[in-house]
């Protein structure tokens, strides 16, 4: 469970325009030997802070919770940990054209919004920021739009009412099954003793 719920994301963003940037780049293999949840900010794109030009290196876009990036963000294993480590890291909402369906998943469980706009419109607000990094975003998750005053940029971006629920309610999957468990507890009751049944114990 994220525990934080968010309904409204104001801020600036740092831009890393790249398209495919895959899981692998965001937190590498080696970092997957942790057995915690947490601490995986430190190794967020590793390889590529190595670079003093690398925007996360830029002190301007310190504490930005909004990424921009290239098509495709996300792609590659399934790792979960690369969501962790740009929750952690502060990303509160990624801007793309396209996500993985893995890492879309993944990113809502753990509390960062999923941003899909046309290239176009990513493409703009990219140059907008690296214009002037004080640009501001603003996000409603529960009207799903997206504003950039600054570009008149006012838009409506894909997220389905399951998504949106666990992003308002700071849910992850377990979380938001859970939130139904009266419903399975009727329905394992109903079934013939036969069959199969759901036994599980709430771990606080």
């Amino acid at each position: 469970m994220t525990g934080v719920g968010v309904r409204e994301i104001r801020g600036r963003a740092v831009v890393i325009d790249r398209a495919d940037i895959d899981t692998d780049q965001i937190i590498p293999a080696h970092w997957l030997r942790r057995i915690e949840r947490t601490g995986y900010g430190a190794g967020l794109f590793e390889a590529w802070r190595g670079d003093p030009a690398f925007p996360l290196n830029d002190r301007r876009y310190a504490g930005a919770p909004f990424l921009i990036a290239g098509a495709n963000f996300g792609c590659g294993s399934s790792r979960e940990h690369a969501a962790w480590a740009l929750a952690e890291h502060g990303f509160r909402a990624i801007v793309a054209p396209s996500f993985a369906d893995i890492f879309r998943n993944n990113a809502i469980g753990s509390g960062i919004v999923p941003i899909a706009l046309p290239s176009e419109l990513v493409a703009s607000v990219m140059r907008a920021v690296e214009l002037d990094p004080s640009v501001e975003i603003r996000v409603d998750v529960a009207l799903s739009t997206v504003d950039v005053p600054s570009c008149d940029l006012h838009a409506i971006f894909p997220l389905d009412a399951h998504a949106r629920a666990q992003l308002i309610g700071g849910l992850d999957a377990i979380a938001a099954t859970l939130a139904h468990e009266d419903a399975i507890a009727r329905y394992e009751a109903r079934r013939p003793e036969w069959l199969p049944s759901v036994t599980y114990r709430r771990v606080s």
